[in-house]
């Protein structure tokens, strides 16, 4: 039940980071159209207030990023269960594997059995 609580936190933040995109390119259309009449403490608040929400977006996607890297590469962490599905899987190719070495092997022993 975690695995499910902790996987719709990371959509809820996604979430969080394309609204804040939006209100990146809203505020980046109204600096682009408030060019004729020029109110320079209006458009210095608009430009922090992109670079401010650039700067989220930058962090907040840098995170994800960094967590989605550590779930591909197996790195243990909370809610994982990557690594032991790996595991499980290669213990089941070594399993068939072993089979086939053992019919091989029986095989070629029931030939010398008959001549």
């Amino acid at each position: 039940m975690a695995t499910y609580s902790l996987a719709n936190e990371r959509l809820r933040a996604l979430e969080d980071i394309e609204r804040e995109i939006g209100a990146i390119l809203q505020n980046a259309v109204i600096l682009e159209l408030s060019k004729e009449k020029t109110n320079e403490r209006l458009l210095d608040r608009q430009a922090a207030a992109f670079t401010a929400s650039v700067q989220h977006v930058e962090a907040e996607l840098s995170a994800q990023i960094r967590y989605l890297t550590q779930v591909a590469t197996g790195q243990p962490h909370e809610g994982s269960s990557y690594s032991s599905r790996k595991d499980c899987q290669m213990a089941l190719k070594r399993v068939d594997y072993a089979r086939l070495k053992l019919s091989e092997v029986a095989r070629a022993c029931e030939q010398m059995l008959e001549n």
